[in-house]
C-alpha cells in the first residue's frame, strides 16, 4: 500500500493568501527553512493504476497536476476511482466540484456529510459520480484490494452549518477518521479530531501508520499571534502541545510512523529547526509534507 501526501496543510494552505503572520512571512519571503503546501488530502493505492483520495480540497486541481501517478491515462478517463470524506469542511469537500467533469467515481461518506452536500445546489453538478453511505466503524472496499472504515471521531460539523452554540467535541458522525488497509498493513487518516479518547487511541494503537490533526501547536495561537478569535478545541482541533495535547498521546502510540498533518499556517512546527519542530520530532513524530509517500 502506497499513500501520497497531496496536501499537508489546514484550510487556507501555507501560506494563506491573507496572511502575513510570523510563519507566513517567512513563505512568502522565500525562507528555505519553511516548504508551501497546499489544504489536507491523501491518494492511497495498493498497485498504482487506481487510486482512493482522502478528501478533496479546494486544491485538488494543483495537487493533481503535481502528481503524475495521478494524471489521465487516456482521452477522458482518471485512475481515481473513489473519494472518501472524513467531514464536511470547505477545505475537505470543495475540490468536489473541480472532479465535476463526468468522470464516474464513488463518493463514500456518513449520512451527515452526505447531507451537507445534498442541501447545496452546487453539488448537484457531480451528477457522474456515485453517493456511497456508509456507517461507522463499518468497512466497506474502497477499491479492489483496499478496504476502508469512517470511525466517528469527536469534533464539530463544519463552519458553514455551526448554529450559535455548536456541540464541540460531538461523536455523532460529523468528523471521522479513515482507516485503510490492503489486508496487511493499516493506515490511519485524521485530519480533524476535538479529542483523543481511549477507544480512538486504542484503534489507532493497532495501525501501522498514523496521520493525526496537527491543526494548532498552541490552543491560542491564532490568538497570540493576532489573526484570530478561536482557540483550537473552539474550531474543533486538539492542541499539538501542552497538558492533554494530542503529542503527549501520541509519543506513547505503538505506531511505527506518526505523521502530523492538517497544519495551520500560523504553527511553527513549519519552520524547520525551530523549538516547536524539534520537540516534536524528538517524540518521534514527523511533519507532513506535500508530495510526501508513505509505503507499507
Amino acid at each position: 500500500m502506497k499513500a501520497i501526501v497531496l496536501g499537508a496543510a489546514a484550510g487556507g494552505g501555507f501560506p494563506q493568501w491573507n496572511c502575513r503572520c510570523a510563519v507566513c512571512a517567512l513563505a512568502w519571503a522565500g525562507d528555505e527553512r519553511v516548504k508551501p503546501a497546499t489544504q489536507s488530502s491523501l491518494a492511497i493505492s495498493t498497485d498504482g493504476a487506481f487510486w482512493l483520495l482522502l478528501n478533496a480540497s479546494p486544491d485538488i486541481g494543483a495537487q493533481l497536476r503535481a502528481t503524475p501517478a495521478l494524471w489521465p491515462r487516456g482521452e477522458r478517463e482518471s485512475p481515481i476511482t473513489a473519494v472518501a470524506l472524513t467531514n464536511a469542511d470547505i477545505d475537505h469537500i470543495g475540490g468536489l466540484l473541480t472532479l465535476r467533469e463526468r468522470q464516474a467515481f464513488s463518493i463514500f461518506a456518513m449520512k451527515q456529510v452526505h447531507a451537507a452536500l445534498t442541501m447545496n445546489p452546487m453539488f448537484s453538478v457531480l451528477s457522474a459520480p456515485v453517493r456511497m453511505e456508509v456507517y461507522s466503524g463499518v468497512p466497506f472496499r474502497a477499491l479492489e484490494g483496499l478496504e476502508c472504515a469512517l470511525v466517528a471521531v469527536p469534533g464539530k460539523v463544519a463552519l458553514f452549518l455551526e448554529g450559535e452554540s455548536p456541540k464541540l467535541a460531538s461523536d455523532e458522525g460529523d468528523t471521522a477518521a479513515a482507516f485503510v488497509s490492503d489486508g496487511n498493513k493499516t493506515l490511519a487518516y485524521v485530519p480533524g479530531c476535538a479529542s483523543l479518547t481511549d477507544r480512538l487511541i486504542d484503534r489507532l494503537s493497532g495501525a501501522d501508520a498514523v496521520l493525526f490533526d496537527g491543526t494548532l501547536f498552541n490552543d491560542d495561537e491564532m490568538i497570540r499571534a493576532g489573526v484570530g478569535e478561536k482557540t483550537g478545541r473552539r474550531m474543533g482541533h486538539l492542541p499539538i502541545a501542552g497538558e492533554g495535547g494530542s503529542l503527549e498521546i501520541l509519543s506513547r502510540l505503538p505506531v511505527a510512523r506518526k505523521i502530523y498533518i492538517h497544519i495551520n499556517n500560523t504553527n511553527p512546527v513549519w519552520i524547520d529547526g525551530s523549538p516547536e519542530r524539534r520537540e516534536v520530532e524528538a517524540a518521534g513524530v514527523e511533519i507532513a509534507y506535500d508530495g510526501m509517500e508513505i509505503v507499507l
